[in-house]
């Protein structure tokens, strides 16, 4: 009998021990440990390392940080990028230099500079708008960066010579004012998320629709990192509340860019298709709409959430 009550007791504990292990989590301030995605988690506002990168009257302060995820790696928000020693593209409509133009009669486009990226290419030409922040490649060179981070927003003209197929490769960031969070002040609202937008149109035919594809960077904000869900090299967020009333609270994801993301030779083939928007989604301003005729037959791409996919890489090969 003794024997037999020492079995029993042994099997009741171990039934226990098994349902203790199989019940599933619902706290759901702890998604940084039932996250089971790529990504990497950090929560809360990042330490600002850059106070302004570029300063104009009327502009959002242009910051940059750092912020720690909970595997240990550092990322710089909203993105590491070229503007401080980058060619600033040539303008096409810019508020910060008086550089202001109604039509495009106004836009001296003879004087713009000539990038040669391959002596025994052609020239093309090329119209760009984005919110906030791009930085343009081609054939594997940098041709130039955006002149204005953040607000007020402007747009570009640039003139290079490279060889055919061109290979574009466009990196976007919607910038941010605290950072590491993906938020801004907005109608009144202090932790409100920004969005994005980007239009590009080239006299090769190259221009901006579904055929690019768009691949996501840095997701926030977030007050839950489990609604991002993953689909072959799809990082969806169109399940997620991006309503955050503290700083401390918000979450982000983050991917490490490849270094080579931007080469001729990067295969980016399996990257998601860029993701349509209307102008009324994105609500261009007057450096875009003054020229709409220029930009006729592209249309406004990021990758499928605009709201809160932060940092977004585009490819294209044109003809």
């Amino acid at each position: 009998m003794k024997k037999l009550s020492l079995l029993f007791i042994i099997a009741a504990i171990s039934i226990l021990a098994c349902k203790k292990n199989t019940t599933p989590s619902n706290n759901n301030n702890n998604n940084d440990t039932t996250y089971h995605g790529t990504g990497s988690i950090t929560k809360g506002p990042a330490t600002v390392t850059v106070s302004s990168l570029y300063s104009c009257t009327g502009g959002r302060v242009t910051a940059m940080g750092t912020v720690t995820s909970s595997d240990g790696k550092v990322w710089t928000v909203p993105a590491d990028n070229n503007f401080a020693t980058g060619t600033k593209l040539p303008d096409l409509y810019n508020e910060c230099n008086g550089h202001t133009p109604s039509n495009m009669s106004q836009v001296d486009t003879a004087s713009v500079p000539l990038t040669v990226i391959d002596a025994d290419g052609e020239i093309i030409t090329g119209y760009l708008y984005g919110d906030n922040y791009y930085e343009l490649y081609v054939n594997g060179h940098l041709v130039g960066v955006d002149a204005v981070p953040f607000t007020p927003f402007n747009s570009s003209f640039v003139k290079f010579k490279a060889k055919r197929p061109i290979k574009y490769a466009i990196k976007l960031v919607d910038w941010e004012e605290n950072l590491g969070t993906g938020t801004e002040l907005n109608g009144g609202n202090p932790f409100h998320a920004g969005d994005g937008g980007f239009i590009a149109k080239f006299s090769d035919g190259t221009v901006t629709n579904s055929s690019w594809k768009a691949q996501t960077f840095y997701i926030a904000p977030l007050t839950d990192v489990r609604c991002v869900t993953e689909t072959g090299t799809s990082r969806i967020s169109s399940s997620c509340n991006s309503t955050i009333t503290s700083l401390s609270d918000a979450y982000a994801l983050h991917w490490e860019v490849p270094s080579n993301w931007f080469d001729t030779g990067y295969n980016f083939t399996t990257w998601p298709a860029a993701s349509i928007f209307t102008d009324a989604e994105v609500g261009p301003k007057v450096a875009y709409t003054n020229f709409t005729s220029q930009f006729s037959g592209a249309q406004f791409i990021w990758s499928s959430n605009i709201v809160l996919d932060n940092l977004v890489l585009l490819r294209f090969t044109g003809n």
